[in-house]
This record gives structure tokens, C-alpha cells and sequence, in this order.
């Protein structure tokens, strides 16, 4: 089997979807993989690294991909600088893995269809406890929270911890996280190690033991107790609560000298839960810092990729926070899909796309020259 490793050609995207150690667990007569050349580098991993673990390593885009039976990439198959299209390299019959965004990627999937290729989405892994070692969406989510937090303490007018200085004592700043996911839990965790005092708010009643366990206080909201997803996720809420839960949030956002959003609903745009007038009522040099900004942003000024400034205070819409940290985030990737290949893998060393397996059949978009997915 022959398992194309392709260099990640998206704009700011610095992982690369299988490390060398996640390549090592899984080289064998009955997996070779080959990978781009410079595929790993800004993910600080040499081709010289790749060969001593046994993967070839290949510079010409159309060499590469010719005969690939699997081709694992972070993201989905994009028109790269020189022109050449992924979409038209992957072979008839092979199976494409990554994080497709098939919501927003219609085209690119019937394109798919059309070649033949069978594609497998990332994002739509089950939350199962089976499923759970091959989510990449918890892998992702927990760097994103991390750097999220570290984005807005760079931006931040104020110190995070309690300082005792000779000019006096400075008070510690004060984070407010919306979400409590496993984006939101990591950036509690993460500004409560800088030593902010730390509130957290979600629609999941579930999620204020979480809360609490990490040190932060939970704010409470007396909405319709059915807010979870059979996954665990938050579901949609109708307007007139999401009204509610604005009302519930402008009392804390306005004492918050950093606000970070995390609030997603898959496969939908992202619930406006910061008004312009909210953000009107925070102090000049608060930060927003709004993780659900490539899904459309949970603040009515975010700007996706931009930093809106409106009355001082500062609305960052970054795109790259999964990215940003590109070694662990391209280990911890490269350990789901190394999961998630001997899963698919049989004990003949053949690929099987079962589509009654609800692992399978929840993430296969395309098949058989078909689109499966449905918005």
C-alpha cells in the first residue's frame, strides 16, 4: 500500500499530516510511505528524518502522487502556486484523508466523485468512545485554545498574573472564555497557568464540573436544558435564547479585559453572541479574541484573518491558531491518522471502506463516484 504524504499547500498552513514518529509506528512491507520533499520542514522535520524511518521522499508533485493508493494531508486538495491542481494528481480509486470542510467544499467534492477517489472527512469523526483516539477536531482544538489565550496576553493592555513590584501590586487581568469545549477548556487551563482570574460560560450544563475542576468560575444560564448533541456538542439554540444568553454575557464581557470565543456549531456558521454594542461597552485595550472566526465569528465585528480595533478595544479574527504551533500539532495529528489507518487496515494489510461501520460511514464524503455527504 502506498501512502502519499503531499507538502501542505494552504495559505499559513505550517503542519504537515504524518510525522516521522507517526510514520515509524506504521512502516512496513505492507505500508510504504512516500512523502514531498520539504513536506515536514516548517514543521521542523527533514526529509533526512523521513528516510530513517523508511519513507521515500520525492520531489516531483506528479511522481508523488502517481500510484498512491492512500493520501493523508491536513487540509483538503487546494490549487497549488505553480498551478498544479491536487484535485486532478490523486488517482482514480485512491482514498484521500484530511480535513475536507465538505459544508463549504460542494464542488471540490463532486469533483472528487468524478475522479473516482474516495474521500474520508476529518472533521466528521463521531465523538464515540471508539472514535475518540482518531479525533482530530479535539487534537486541533486543544492547540487552538492554548495559543488563543496566548495571542490575546500578547495583545492585552494588562498583565495577566497578580505582580507585587516596587511601583505596588498590579491586579491580575481578567479572562472570560465562552465555551467550555475542549478548545475553551484548554484556554481556561492556559490563562489560568498565567495567572488571570478566570470566569467561563456554556450552554451545556454538563460542562460546570469541567469548569470548576480547572479553576475557573462558572457562569450559570437558565436556558432549555436540551443544549447537547448526542456528541457532546452544543447544539443550535433558537434566536430568542441566543437574545438571552447576549443579555447574560454583556454584564460579564464589559468587566473582561480578555474575552475568547469558542462557540461552534459543526457544519453551520458560528452564533453571533458579541454585539457591536457589547463590544462598545468594554474598556479601551480589552482584547477579543474569536476562535470561531473561519466559521463566520462569534462577534458581529470580527473580520476573519483581521484585528478590528472599535473603541479601543481590539477584535482579533485569527484563521491560523491550530496552526501555529506546527510540531505538536503535526505529532498529535499524525497519531490520529496513524490510529485511524490501522483501523482501516485489515490483518492482510488491505484497506477496507465499510460504509454500514459508523465510523466509516460517518466520514466517507465521496465513494463509488458519489457525493455522501449532505449539508
Amino acid at each position: 500500500m502506498r501512502i502519499v504524504v503531499p507538502k501542505e499547500h494552504a495559505p499559513g498552513e505550517r503542519r504537515v499530516a504524518m510525522s516521522p514518529s507517526a510514520i515509524s509506528r506504521l512502516a512496513s512491507d505492507e505500508m510504504q510511505f512516500v512523502v514531498e520533499s520539504g513536506a515536514g520542514l516548517a514543521a521542523s522535520h527533514s526529509d533526512e528524518e523521513y528516510r530513517e524511518v523508511g519513507a521515500e521522499i520525492v520531489a516531483d508533485p506528479k511522481q508523488l502522487f502517481d500510484g498512491a493508493d492512500v493520501v493523508v494531508k491536513v487540509n483538503g486538495p487546494v490549487k497549488r502556486d505553480d498551478g498544479t491542481d491536487e484535485v486532478e494528481l490523486i488517482p482514480s480509486g485512491a482514498l484521500l484523508i484530511g480535513q475536507l470542510q465538505p459544508h463549504a467544499n460542494a464542488e471540490t467534492l463532486e469533483r472528487l466523485a468524478e475522479r473516482g477517489v474516495t474521500s474520508f472527512s476529518m472533521e466528521l469523526m463521531p465523538r464515540t468512545t471508539l472514535a475518540q483516539r482518531m479525533d482530530s477536531l479535539s487534537a486541533f482544538s486543544t492547540v487552538a485554545g492554548y495559543n488563543a489565550v496566548l495571542r490575546g496576553a500578547a495583545a492585552s493592555s494588562k498583565f495577566f498574573p497578580m505582580l507585587t513590584t516596587a511601583a505596588g501590586t498590579i491586579a491580575p487581568a481578567n479572562v472570560f472564555i465562552i465555551g467550555a469545549g475542549v478548545a475553551g477548556l484548554q484556554a481556561i487551563a492556559t490563562a489560568r497557568r498565567l495567572g488571570a482570574v478566570v470566569e467561563a460560560f456554556d450552554i451545556r450544563p454538563a460542562a460546570k464540573e469541567q469548569v470548576q475542576s480547572l479553576g475557573a468560575s462558572f457562569v450559570e444560564w437558565q436556558g432549555s436544558e436540551d443544549t447537547e448533541t448526542e456528541g457532546g456538542y452544543a447544539k443550535e439554540v433558537s434566536e430568542e435564547e441566543q437574545e438571552h444568553e447576549r443579555q447574560l454575557l454583556a454584564e460579564h464581557i464589559a468587566k473582561s479585559d480578555v474575552v475568547i470565543t469558542t462557540a461552534l456549531v459543526p457544519g453551520r456558521k458560528a452564533p453571533v453572541l458579541i454585539t457591536a454594542d457589547m463590544v462598545e461597552g468594554m474598556r479601551p485595550g480589552s482584547v477579543i479574541v474569536d476562535l470561531a472566526a473561519p466559521a463566520g465569528g462569534n462577534c458581529e465585528l470580527t473580520e476573519p484573518g483581521e484585528t478590528v480595533v472599535r473603541n479601543g478595544v481590539l477584535v482579533m479574527g485569527p484563521q491560523d491558531l491550530a496552526a501555529a504551533v506546527p510540531l505538536h500539532g503535526s505529532q498529535m495529528y499524525g497519531k490520529v491518522l496513524s490510529n485511524l489507518l490501522n483501523y482501516l487496515v485489515d490483518d492482510e494489510g488491505q484497506l477496507v471502506i465499510d460504509l454500514e461501520n459508523d465510523i466509516t460511514g460517518a466520514c466517507v464524503v465521496t465513494h463509488d463516484g458519489t457525493v455522501r455527504y449532505e449539508s
